[in-house]
């Protein structure tokens, strides 16, 4: 669960993009000396203090007219609109600049709160120059490097205050949340509507109707479930409107706070590139899915087709190898009946624990029956293993070396753990430490 969204702003070659991969920690955003190379907005999460951030990193605002400038203008003013705090990132080398009151007058409009980082603060005289920038108007300003990481703590630490954990709380807590996803104009709004058997959601062949993340809570054979409808996600370089990127978002956050996902293909149309790319979102955040190949009705089939479409899309997704496939049509509800029990099951699955003296001996038998084959002449040794958590469910296995375990071993010894339990629709993570002989 994301317990705050931060937006970084500012104008160009401000140091945006190295500020967001020292707070991630990793080199997610292109860094270049040359304004407008960020001009999308890029996504990544961190955890400080205990709490769980998104960070958007976004394109830099000018006022002269440079190429790309509406739309990246029109971007960070999503990236505002979706942020709990927003990041306000200016450069003492250069002072403060009328670039720099523009962006000023823009935050001051959204009403959130903000906090300067004055960045590129690299020596104590430097540091002197920092104070002409609380003329912008906000009261929280940093001094701070993010190429030598000083006062970045510092920041991130007023962040945690200002955000408001409140509006964060899960109002379905006890509710089995699922998340419908897939590109626009699958049929994921009308797949909802059969399901809940009214029509509770709009459905329209206009691709992108449903431009937010829609909760709808509804209750069934005394069980309490959310279907989550998002947007449909489309490709980064294939998304233009701005109110789509914003859906991109929501899809994202939806995706992280359901329980199981509804991964649904479009049967008219049968597989898509894009389709990996969206499957992979969910598959990234280690989320039981279920794979709905929708419109069923639609589909020219004998005797052969229905194994033909399934043998496809195991090799079209091999990645989701453990994934259930059903085929159903939203339209006439044919097989829709399949899909709660299904998620039932599958979240079931996803919270099974497993005791540590079974998994044990699941694992010894796995490499008594198959041996781990010699590396440079050593061969890995498995001590034992245990289950350390679930949504997503991990597993660590101590070793003498995991160096010594080839990718091809870590697979057997996952599907070992597949036949011996039932982890239909669930990701497995397995975890090889080196076992301290101390």
């Amino acid at each position: 669960m994301i317990d705050g969204i931060v937006a970084i702003v500012g104008r160009p070659n401000v140091g945006k993009s190295s500020l967001f991969n020292r707070i991630i920690g990793d080199r997610v955003s292109i860094v270049e000396d040359t304004p407008g190379v960020t001009r999308d907005r890029i996504y990544g999460k961190t955890e400080w203090l205990t709490k769980h951030l998104r960070f958007i990193d976004t394109g830099g605002i000018q006022l002269e007219d440079q190429p790309f400038q509406e739309e990246i203008r029109m971007q960070v003013e999503i990236a505002i609109e979706e942020a709990d705090v927003i990041m306000f990132l200016t450069n003492v080398q250069e002072g403060l600049s009328e670039d720099d009151r523009l962006i000023a007058r823009m935050l001051q409009d959204a009403n959130k709160p903000v906090v300067v980082a004055v960045n590129k603060v690299d020596s104590l005289e430097l540091s002197y120059d920092m104070y002409e920038f609380y003329a912008l108007g906000f009261e929280h300003v940093f001094a701070v490097s993010s190429a030598h990481g000083i006062g970045v703590g510092d920041i991130l630490d007023k962040v945690i205050e200002l955000l408001n954990f409140n509006k964060k709380h899960d109002f379905y807590d006890g509710y089995l949340k699922f998340a419908i996803i897939g590109q626009p104009n699958v049929g994921k709004s009308l797949l909802i509507n059969s399901i809940l058997n009214e029509d509770r959601v709009i459905v329209s062949p206009i691709e992108g109707t449903t431009r937010d993340a829609i909760d709808t809570p509804f209750e069934r054979e005394g069980e309490n479930f959310v279907a989550i409808d998002t947007a449909g996600i489309r490709k980064r370089g294939k998304v233009y409107e701005s109110i789509e990127k914003y859906s991109v978002l929501r899809s994202l956050s939806a995706i992280e706070r359901a329980d199981v996902i509804l991964f649904v293909i479009d049967g008219e149309k049968g597989i898509r590139q894009q389709d990996k790319h969206v499957a992979g979102y969910a598959h990234n955040e280690g989320k039981p899915i279920i794979i709905i190949y929708n419109k069923w009705d639609l589909v020219d089939k004998d005797d052969k087709t229905l194994n033909e479409v399934t043998k496809k899309i195991r090799h079209e997704f091999a990645y989701l190898s453990y994934a259930p496939i059903l085929f159903v049509s939203a339209k006439t509800k044919q097989r829709v009946h399949t899909i709660l029990p299904m998620v039932n099951e599958v979240f079931e699955n996803a919270t099974m624990r497993i005791p540590t003296s079974v998994i044990n001996e699941v694992v010894m038998d796995a490499q008594l029956f198959t041996p781990p084959p010699t590396h440079k002449g050593q061969r890995l040794r498995i001590y034992y293993s245990t289950q350390v958590s679930v949504q997503p469910t991990t597993f660590v296995i101590f070793v003498n070396d995991p160096e010594l375990c080839h990718f091809s071993y870590k697979r057997y010894l996952e599907n070992r753990l597949r036949e011996a339990f039932d982890f239909t629709g669930v990701p497995i993570q397995l975890i090889l430490k080196k076992k301290s002989l101390s």
